[in-house]
């Protein structure tokens, strides 16, 4: 039976979103003895928290929707957690420490963490309100698109990260005689993460599977017909493609606007300190909604990391700050498996080694500066990509077995044994057979 004396000083502690962000935490928080007394969380969908990185799979007819749950409403119960769902907070009252829903709630808080997260970022341009204009961000959106792709037609996906070539492979995947085309503004595909060799080969595996690729896309306007509803797709080049639905992939924008309108400290999202406090001490902010150090959030490994610090904070134990840390992107598109770190671009001071078997599809890039790995892009067999990253991340010098690097931890440690041996002018003979 929970007891005052274990809990944390926080009574009742409110979190605003239901989302991956709200829910890693809360697994959290339940496992601490000194959890808050009471935990309430609300959430503006009508359905619990799950898993957003499956609704790729979930479009293309390859998982069911229930799959992607991440607790059903029966955990939070059990838990002893209040779960509000369907209800959007509207307003903050930082002086009464009282928020308001949508519907006309009201509740008090003693600490509240906000974690509203993101939306799609949507380009000003002329006829994106028009019909048959949608994003991709959640189940709604995936329930959306999975009754496009049944209907047919011309869908054109804006954005060629992650997000755009997998809500373009799941329209491709479960349509019905429809024609997928995918628009990015730079010259090459997830140009964050590849470079121009890497994205080359997803270019041609994605368009070999039927998906119509076009880099370097300026989007001018959409067209729409005599009802109100989208037809077609301008270039500022003057290219023209018919459209009877558009999809927006091209960036997120964090939902910061509670934060702003209760007077907190924002920029682009809501600005917080090391320990995820923000201007107020009373509220925290996690997630894509936040901001530290200048820098936002829309990959999951700093935020779990964020999770830590807040959650330990919340229960008042003892925790490292938080500090952004170099991460490592490891993705894998219809199949197709990436790992990438580090700078995509080279410049005069890194020297560059490459690898690249062209029917095995496998291909190798390291970025090296004074003989240490900088960055790395791995595209199909991707197994070395963490050993590489660790490389990175302890600062190694590797000079001594460059010419080793490209394939792999094992080959590296047997050189590195045999010029250990030859430094030590004692030669190991097994080592050097096995060599």
């Amino acid at each position: 039976m929970e007891t005052t004396s274990r809990c944390s000083t926080h009574k009742h502690l409110v979190i605003i979103g239901n989302g991956m962000a709200s829910h890693r935490l809360v697994e959290a928080l339940v496992k601490q003895p000194t959890r808050p007394q009471r935990i309430t969380v609300i959430g503006a969908e009508p359905a619990p928290a799950y898993n957003r990185i499956l609704l790729s799979p979930l479009l293309a007819g390859e998982m069911q929707q229930d799959a992607l749950t991440l607790r059903d409403a029966d955990w939070y119960a059990v838990q002893g957690i209040a779960l509000i769902l369907g209800e959007k907070v509207e307003a903050l009252d930082r002086s009464r420490q009282t928020l308001t829903t949508d519907s006309g709630r009201s509740l008090d808080y003693d600490h509240l963490v906000i974690a509203t997260g993101s939306r799609p970022a949507m380009p000003s341009i002329p006829g994106i309100a028009l019909e048959g204009v949608h994003s991709f961000r959640d189940l709604q959106d995936a329930a959306t698109l999975t009754e496009i792709a049944q209907q047919g037609g011309d869908a054109v996906v804006i954005g060629g990260g992650l997000l755009g070539l997998e809500a373009a492979e799941g329209l491709r995947k479960r349509g019905n005689e429809m024609q997928v085309s995918v628009l990015q503004r730079s010259n090459r595909l997830m140009n964050r993460q590849l470079d121009a060799t890497a994205s080359k080969l997803l270019e041609e595996e994605l368009t070999q599977r039927g998906l119509n690729i076009i880099t370097g896309a300026e989007l001018a306007q959409l067209e729409g017909d005599e009802k109100g509803r989208v037809s077609k797709v301008h270039l500022l080049d003057g290219r023209q493609l018919n459209a009877t639905s558009v999809i927006i992939t091209a960036g997120i924008t964090p939902n910061a606007e509670l934060g702003h309108q209760a007077g907190l400290t924002t920029e682009r999202a809501i600005v917080v300190d090391e320990y995820l406090t923000t201007s107020n001490p009373a509220i925290s902010a996690l997630g894509e909604c936040c901001q530290f150090n200048g820098t936002t959030y829309g990959l999951v490994e700093p935020i779990w990391r964020q999770v830590e610090v807040l959650a330990a904070t919340l229960c008042g134990t003892t925790t490292p700050c938080y500090v952004d840390v170099p991460s490592a992107t490891k993705l894998k598109i219809s199949g197709v498996a990436l790992y990438a770190f580090g700078p995509t671009e080279t410049n005069d001071e890194h020297e560059v080694l490459s690898y690249h078997d062209v029917e095995l599809g496998d291909y190798r890039r390291l970025l090296l500066r004074d003989g240490q790995i900088e960055g790395a892009v791995l595209y199909g067999d991707t197994s070395l990509g963490p050993w590489y990253f660790e490389q990175a991340l302890a600062g190694h010098s590797l000079s001594n077995c460059r010419q080793a690097l490209l394939f792999g931890a094992a080959d590296i440690e047997v050189l590195q044994a045999v010029i250990a041996d030859q430094q030590n002018d004692t030669p190991h003979l097994s080592t050097l057979e096995a060599a």
